[in-house]
């Protein structure tokens, strides 16, 4: 797709890619494209796991490495923001873990230090990354904040587990500061996204379940990963300028669903071989 130069002038920090199959690294790819500059940043783990070099040489972004939930770590990356760019216009969190999730745990029998690392890694830590920019002065009037959610917030998916408590949060997170923040022009929304395929979301059981319910039932089917960056670019803009503390289902038509013809007519087929 050729750029139109949506974010021609603006800075950011984009948290959570990791490989070329991540929402973060297509949201990279796309906010490059439209003239945005801007540090990428993982938590240090993530050196051995990803090759975020290669994006940041693509896209002209230094890399940050910063652990989202260290004060430490978040001080150093908004200083280093300020040093390049004066401060930012916007912030991407593409951030979860859920180490139940990953262990296996069922949700009535959690391992509860697991659970609030969980909380914190994909809840607080939007918390954390916002309050750090705003306290350390990195974060510009007028800016857009966007954090990646999924309807698991407000849905029950059994083996999403934990992970719909800790996006539930971060989704509480976005209202309440975006109240705050609002004053000063700062947008805070989150895009609940379509199952994706992509290294985090493999790691949860019944993933291939999740990810073929939700293709039988939307009408548009599942959003990719591409789609959703396109979404995040257009949130990042001055387009959406007077949207604010939004969870936006960017997910087909899913959330708005009941069953579709199509599901029935899978459902009518195995009931039938059972009779």
């Amino acid at each position: 797709m050729k750029g139109h130069g949506l974010l021609e002038g603006k800075k950011g920090i984009i948290f959570g890619a990791l490989n070329d199959s991540s929402i973060a690294w297509k949201i990279a790819e796309a906010v490059h494209r439209e003239g945005g500059r801007f540090i990428l940043s993982n938590a240090p783990v993530a050196q051995r796991l990803g090759g975020l070099d290669e994006l940041a040489k693509r896209t002209e972004a230094e890399i940050v490495w910063a652990d989202a939930t260290s004060e430490e770590d978040l001080t150093a990356l908004f200083e280093r923001a300020k040093a390049l760019y004066g401060g930012v216009d916007f912030i991407v969190h593409s951030i979860g873990m859920g180490l139940n999730v990953r262990k296996n745990r069922p949700y009535e029998d959690l391992n509860y230090e697991w659970y609030k690392k969980s909380l914190d890694i994909s809840g607080i830590s939007l918390h954390r990354v916002i309050h750090a920019a705003d306290t350390l002065g990195a974060l510009r009037d007028g800016g857009s904040i966007i954090a990646l959610t999924y309807i698991g917030a407000q849905r029950t998916f059994s083996k999403y587990s934990e992970m719909g408590d800790a996006k539930a949060l971060l989704e509480s997170i976005v209202r309440s500061y975006g109240y705050r923040l609002g004053k000063r022009g700062i947008r805070v929304n989150s895009v609940s996204q379509s199952p994706t395929i992509t290294t985090a979301g493999s790691g949860i059981a019944g993933f291939d379940a999740m990810f073929k319910f939700a293709e039988r039932i939307a009408p548009l089917g599942n959003a990719d990963a591409e789609s959703c960056a396109d979404y995040t670019v257009s949130l990042i803009s001055d387009l959406t300028r007077m949207v604010t503390m939004q969870n936006l289902f960017h997910d087909g038509g899913f959330a708005t669903m009941g069953i579709s013809d199509e599901l029935i007519a899978d459902l009518a087929e195995v009931y039938s071989k059972g009779e």
